[in-house]
């Protein structure tokens, strides 16, 4: 019927060489709390609960492959919880597009015959080049990042491979495409520059989120009254994540609840020491009692949630 359809999400991926230098360890067991919680003191209201499991935050995108596979789409709202170095929420997050560039050249002796060769290397750094061109003519929010992902070889051997990764980021999924596709042009420019071929691997693309101030505050409102320490105002400056494209499909907030010393970088050994202590144990149970108690004001007051949904769909095109 039309009784409230709550889910939590749990992320539970650790980062490959450093372990959970995130904090995503802490989430299955505050999303579980809070359902426990639930299930036990709403036994006469109707509504659903729904706890999902989303691998693959840090590196796929696992929230994208649910949805495409027609998960996330038996809930009207979505909570999640995260630990952090303040107690609060996101007003927005960058959207994301990241791929791998294989060019592929052909071998020479760099000394002896290098007219025989095509650089594949060469064309790489052309395009490392281009990105650098390319960042004098974005919006100022738009943010761009390139590595070199295998070595070319010794100096004296003209590459025939080199690959590379690089990410575009911007607040806006829409205007992030169009810089998608000058970015292939530069990647197939240098690949013509060296005379060399490309092969562009695109990985799935992570939206910017829709924000929504009503589950916001509520979130923060629960966590205050739960006694999580260190709130402060919502995150402006935020990375990306899979989170943003469920926030685009329906209404969704992640609180994120103290557990290190403000200024602490995520992705840092600090993290993955400060997961171990009691401060890690206390962030999940504060982040339970938010999500739980913003949870139960929505059952009990179906004000909150018309806001929450009305707000929904006045941003949902705004935020593209």
């Amino acid at each position: 019927g039309p009784a409230p359809r709550i889910g939590l999400l749990c992320e539970y991926d650790a980062l490959a060489g450093l372990g959970h230098g995130c904090g995503h360890h802490m989430q299955g067991p505050a999303c579980l709390g809070a359902a426990v919680a639930l299930k036990n003191c709403c036994r006469d209201q109707a509504f659903t609960l729904v706890v999902y499991g989303t691998p693959a935050e840090e590196t796929f995108g696992g929230k994208i492959n649910m949805m495409e596979a027609g998960y996330l789409k038996d809930i009207d709202v979505a909570l999640m919880m995260h630990g952090g170095p303040d107690t609060c929420t996101d007003i927005r997050c960058l959207a994301l597009s990241s791929f791998d560039v294989t060019f592929h050249g052909k071998k020479a002796h760099a000394a002896i015959m290098p007219e025989a060769g095509r650089s594949a290397f060469d064309a790489l750094l052309l395009a490392f080049q281009g990105v650098e061109f390319l960042r004098e003519h974005v919006r100022d929010d738009v943010r761009m990042h390139y590595t070199v992902k295998t070595l070319p070889g010794p100096e004296n051997v003209v590459p025939s491979e080199a690959v590379g990764s690089f990410a575009l980021r911007s607040f806006s999924r829409d205007y992030l495409d169009q810089v998608a596709e000058r970015f292939r042009d530069i990647v197939r420019g240098a690949a013509l520059m060296a005379g060399v071929t490309c092969e562009i691997a695109e990985k799935p693309a992570l939206a910017n989120k829709v924000p929504n101030l009503t589950l916001n505050d509520l979130l923060v409102e629960n966590a205050r009254l739960a006694g999580a320490p260190g709130i402060t105002p919502p995150r402006e400056r935020t990375g990306s994540t899979d989170f943003g494209n469920v926030m685009h499909e329906l209404p969704g907030s992640c609180i994120r609840v103290k557990f290190v010393p403000s200024g602490t970088s995520s992705h840092s050994k600090d993290y993955v020491e400060a997961g171990k202590t009691e401060a890690a144990h206390s962030c999940v149970v504060y982040g339970a009692k938010a999500m739980a108690g913003a949870s139960l004001d929505m059952l009990t007051d179906s004000k909150i949630m018309e806001s929450i949904k009305r707000e929904f769909a006045e941003k949902r095109e705004l935020y593209r």
